[in-house]
């Protein structure tokens, strides 16, 4: 062997240019193969990409049978059975007590109420409210495997119980909460605020505790996230917390009270009633900076972040001629303020107080807001001391509070409650007092994350949720940032419900995003997994409805688009079509 060994390179020596051609063949095997093991990579890549995407461990089977119900669903946990029930028969007496108070008031104004809603459309509406878009098939197929009287809160409580619901919440409530501005970003991280907030939705934490933790933080804002809500303002006061801006902050979103004009002048329009009932006075200045004061406590202590101290704090009053020192107080019910503590946690105390129904009121008023799209007096942050905005509003606070601030119940009393289910039609003529009554559901336009999310939930079978594919959550996410961006984000106003403006008619007819979503993808898009798997063009239809619009088609509806189909030459390009006209409607763009 070794003999031959040096024969071959003894010859390779006489003749080089045949150890040059071996050379360069072996380099071009080794290309090739290398070429080819990046092909090979990349399919592999690409099938697990296919299997992430389209599988899971809870995956049945893809199967389009009508009678078999079960497209890409998920096995249905009977032993949640049990537990749904228990919850039903504890909020059951509230459920009761809020839907007397709404009939009440409905028979009051002599007003009509419209029938309960489908099961469907109500599962619609809480997909909207706790995840920002509609059901998948992959959930309607599940669902429809349980008894229809159970399926709306089994479907509820598996929303509760889902990260979208955590991470959407958070960011629906870092808007109520922090706003939406960058901020200064070396004291300030909202994204941290945000992933905190969504820990404490998953967690479940009583709404109070949570509350205290935000008025009353300390430290850094990286290594506790709460102190962002007081750091969100230090781009206003050179590097300190702004008492102002925290004191309308706190009474808007703790208190649901608008005093950011006593800030300037005494109420002298009759807008702003406080005091104690029932004697009610007009709003001071004082009544503004009395609870700016508290935040002044609120002292930057270099690498410490925030720290609690004296309260210092002056205003120069209209027509006075110098500032005044000024002592922290409440606007309102000013026995339940703890004599002694730090002054935040004292103003924490008094807020979160049992008996302080007010920042109660507050509190079911933004749940109210983000689970029926608008308000249920006039303003989601605005509810007058003199008066009450809706009788159900305090039947709510009040167990509210009775059951430890807990909003999950919250939650539960309301999607069970007759205003959530009740139908947005009727026989009779509906009128705007219906709707502000709750006699009807209201008809209210999605907010544009919503819009995002209900089409991009709408082109995909399965659920695309923090299950999914890396790559599939990246193309939401991208997605939605990107649809979100030009179609128009409104910001703190999440409850503008203006109608729609023709760009984002245009975004919607032309735009990229809805594009992509409807043309025939045979790995992501549910046109082209309709078209595959369906036996026939009328379950392809009824299908289609169920993806896009979270209900079966009418009868003339199937009548109409199953011709359509059936005469066109090109089947894929018919069903993209109808995708398409789908979800541009404009029933997808409105809660109903």
């Amino acid at each position: 062997m070794v003999r031959c060994r040096r024969r071959l390179h003894s010859r390779m020596r006489l003749y080089p240019s045949l150890e040059i051609l071996f050379m360069s063949k072996l380099r071009k095997v080794a290309t090739a193969s290398f070429r080819w093991g990046w092909f090979v990579l990349l399919v592999l890549l690409a099938f697990g990409y296919m299997v992430a995407g389209l599988s899971g461990n809870q995956l049945l089977r893809i199967d389009f049978r009508l009678d078999s119900q079960t497209v890409v669903a998920r096995q249905v946990d009977s032993s949640a059975m049990p537990a749904v029930k228990n919850i039903e028969q504890t909020i059951l007496p509230t459920v009761e007590k809020i839907n007397a108070d709404r009939n009440q008031r409905l028979n009051r104004l002599g007003l009509e109420c419209s029938q309960p809603s489908d099961w469907l459309t109500v599962c619609r509406r809480l997909s909207l409210a706790l995840v920002g878009n509609g059901l998948s098939l992959e959930e309607i197929r599940t669902l429809e495997q349980i008894d229809e009287s159970k399926r709306e809160r089994m479907h509820l409580e598996n929303l509760l119980q889902d990260q979208r619901f955590h991470h959407y919440w958070a960011e629906r409530w870092s808007r109520f909460l922090v706003g939406t501005d960058g901020g200064q970003f070396i004291v300030y991280r909202r994204r941290r605020f945000r992933i905190w907030l969504a820990e404490v939705f998953a967690a479940n934490q009583r709404y109070d505790q949570t509350v205290r933790e935000l008025l009353t933080a300390e430290g850094l804002w990286t290594d506790k996230p709460q102190v962002n809500f007081l750091t969100a303002t230090f781009d206003s006061n050179d590097g300190s917390a702004d008492p102002i801006r925290l004191a309308a902050r706190t009474s808007r979103v703790f208190l649901g009270l608008r005093i950011d004009c006593l800030q300037c002048h005494n109420d002298f329009l009759g807008n702003v009633n406080l005091g104690d009932a029932p004697d009610l006075r007009e709003g001071m200045q004082q009544d503004f900076h009395q609870l700016a004061a508290f935040f002044s406590s609120a002292k930057t202590n270099g690498l410490q972040g925030v720290r609690d101290g004296e309260v210092d704090y002056s205003y120069k009053y209209l027509n006075d001629e110098k500032e005044t020192d000024v002592e922290v107080g409440v606007p309102f019910l000013p026995g339940l303020l703890p004599v002694e503590g730090k002054p935040r946690a004292r103003l924490a105390a008094w807020v979160t107080h049992p008996e302080n129904l007010q920042a109660a009121r507050a509190a079911v008023s933004h749940v109210w807001a983000l689970m029926f799209g608008r308000a249920i007096g006039e303003t989601v942050d605005n509810l007058p001391l003199d008066e009450p905005t809706h009788p159900m509003m305090d039947s709510l606070a009040r167990d509210f509070v009775a059951h430890g601030f807990d909003l999950r119940r919250l939650i539960r009393v309301i999607a069970a409650s007759e205003a959530f289910r009740a139908d947005s039609r009727a026989e009779f003529e509906i009128t705007p007092e219906h709707e502000q009554s709750f006699a009807v559901f209201p008809l209210v336009r999605l907010r544009p994350e919503q819009v995002a999310g209900a089409i991009i939930q709408a082109a995909r079978i399965k659920t695309t949720d923090r299950e999914s594919s890396f790559v599939l959550q990246l193309l939401t996410m991208t997605g939605t940032n990107d649809f979100v961006t030009q179609y128009g984000d409104i910001g703190e106003d999440e409850f503008n419900s203006d109608s729609i403006t023709i760009t984002q008619r245009l975004l919607m007819m032309n735009g990229k995003l809805l594009r992509e979503l409807v043309e025939s993808n045979p790995i992501l898009n549910a046109s082209k997994h309709v078209g595959m798997f369906a036996h026939d063009t009328p379950q392809t239809v009824e299908l289609l409805y169920l993806s896009a619009l979270n209900r079966f088609p009418t009868s003339s509806e199937k009548k109409h688009f199953v011709s359509r189909i059936d005469c066109s030459e090109n089947t894929d390009e018919a069903i993209e079509d109808l995708f398409w006209v789908l979800l541009n409607s404009s029933e997808l763009a409105w809660n109903h």
